[in-house]
């Protein structure tokens, strides 16, 4: 076995197998329900705009709480928060699906498709910060960190690819509140399950509520949620383009198929990530991220067939995990160890975020103007991202002498007066 695939079963190590497969059947849901609330009210109401504005209301809903989700999985630890937010989740899906087939007004199909993003339980996000605590709290080297950030970011890709494929499959062979319902399911269980896993041990607070000041998150931490909005932005304004594109070819059933090909190319990137050799600093593989997807995005500019829009999308999928994980990486060097659950979740809704308007813009765009247009978009994205990344010192967090007792465990980090200015250049 190679040093990577020892580093791997380090990671594994860390939880057991069991935690993973819950881990990722959990956050499965998370990729289903927003393109699936869309077809959903597609099918049933016959009306797109409906169906535009539930699965924005349901974006929103994730963006806007997701940051709390965090909060509180911070202050009171995952194992409640996960276990509460799963199951409202649950319920509010079925709600959706009901409301949906009974057919309710737009307006209640717009706030039952909010509640149902707003309880999302952030699996994914949290996840990340548990494996990371847990690789922190066992003295596990940067290379084994580095490797658990790589594997969260390839559950995230798989099920972002493999969730709208199973609904659009439902849709085909039956009905959206099919996949709506199974998520529903899953989210209950395996959501449930990854709440009462022991690991969740890993994540409890030091020190009761309110005994110890609340650290601030530093302010380089905001480049970093930047670049991330504009991954997301990214994504979505390619969305937009690959539909456009296929339809214009008259083959818009090979958009979700094209979407996958990138998917699973930023998997094998993601997972790859694990073989960088160390002396490369991150905020050096963050400058290299950016700048490939910005040059690798060029040649969609000028795409006009569906061989080529497969062979420049799959290239350009290896630039977005690699760039994804570093910035994961530096995200969790920059904040306080008390609040890491916030910060990936607030990660996370960066990434939503920035993809749900680039959707609703860019595909206004590839409508009036063709495919090329939301290429562009996506293009100065990335280019927008790249210039962060050469502009931006993300710091290194170094905590205060109250902070909890998890800083004198971390390597590295000792408990100092708070300087959080240290450069990542040497990392």
């Amino acid at each position: 076995m190679g040093s990577t695939g020892r580093t791997y079963q380090d990671v594994i190590g860390l939880t057991g197998p069991l935690l993973p497969v819950v881990s990722f059947l959990g956050r499965l849901p998370t990729a289903t329900i927003q393109f699936g609330s869309v077809l959903l009210v597609a099918r049933t109401s016959g009306s797109l705009t409906a169906a535009g504005l539930t699965g924005g209301a349901l974006a929103a809903g994730q963006v806007a709480c997701g940051p709390l989700v965090g909060r509180l999985a911070d202050w009171h630890g995952q194992r409640a928060v996960v276990l509460a937010f799963s199951l409202a989740n649950a319920a509010a899906i079925a709600a959706l699906v009901a409301g949906a087939l009974a057919g309710l007004s737009v307006p209640l199909l717009a706030l039952l498709g909010a509640v149902a993003g707003a309880t999302v339980p952030l699996i994914g996000p949290l996840g990340r910060a548990r494996l990371v605590a847990l690789a922190r709290r066992s003295a596990a080297p940067e290379s084994t960190v580095g490797a658990a950030l790589s594997f969260e970011s390839t559950l995230d890709e798989i099920s972002f690819v493999l969730g709208p494929a199973l609904v659009g499959l439902a849709a085909v062979l039956a009905h959206p509140a099919y996949a709506l319902g199974a998520a529903a399911l899953l989210v209950a269980v395996c959501g449930s399950g990854f709440a009462l896993h022991p690991t969740a041990r890993a994540t409890r607070r030091g020190h009761p509520a309110g005994s110890v000041p609340r650290s601030r998150m530093p302010r380089s931490v905001r480049s970093l949620r930047a670049a991330l909005a504009l991954q997301g932005a990214m994504f979505g304004a390619c969305q937009a383009g690959i539909t456009a594109l296929t339809e214009r070819l008259g083959q818009e059933e090979q958009a979700g198929l094209v979407y996958a090909a990138m998917g699973v190319m930023s998997a094998v990137a993601g997972l790859s990530m694990a073989a960088v050799p160390a002396r490369i600093p991150l905020t050096v593989r963050w400058r290299m991220a950016t700048a490939a997807a910005f040059l690798l995005s060029l040649p969609l500019l000028w795409t006009q067939s569906m061989g080529g829009l497969y062979a420049v999308v799959t290239v350009l999928g290896v630039a977005y995990a690699p760039h994804l994980v570093t910035v994961f990486g530096l995200t969790e060097r920059a904040v306080p160890p008390t609040r890491l659950a916030e910060a990936m979740a607030f990660a996370t809704s960066a990434i939503v975020g920035g993809q749900a308007l680039a959707v609703a813009v860019t595909g206004r765009l590839a409508e009036t103007y063709g495919p090329a247009a939301a290429f562009a978009a996506a293009s100065t994205a990335a280019a927008l991202a790249c210039a962060i990344a050469l502009t931006a010192r993300p710091s290194s967090y170094t905590g205060p002498a109250t902070e909890p007792a998890l800083h004198a465990r971390v390597p590295g980090r000792q408990p100092t007066t708070p300087t959080h200015e240290q450069d990542l250049e040497q990392t």
